[in-house]
């Protein structure tokens, strides 16, 4: 699995968790909901500061929406 699919699906996994529709996530980190629904399909690759805004908004670190383990709450 590639770094852009584990985003993808750390995203939608915790977004889900949460609770968090794509628009409530966008709303959230600043984003359009479209962008969320691209990253969750893995159509765009995300940047640096985009991980850190969307773990941000899911209160988790951004190094977890890049991990292949469980994401922790942030501190």
């Amino acid at each position: 699995m590639n770094l852009r699919d584990v985003l993808a699906r750390n995203l939608r996994k915790v977004r889900h968790e949460r609770g968090l529709s794509q628009e409530a996530l966008a709303d959230e980190a600043g984003i359009d909901r479209t962008y969320v629904s691209a990253l969750e399909r893995s159509v765009y690759a995300a940047t640096v500061d985009m991980i850190e805004k969307l773990a941000g908004a899911l209160d988790i670190e951004p190094a977890d929406l890049l991990s292949n383990q469980k994401p922790r709450p942030r501190r």
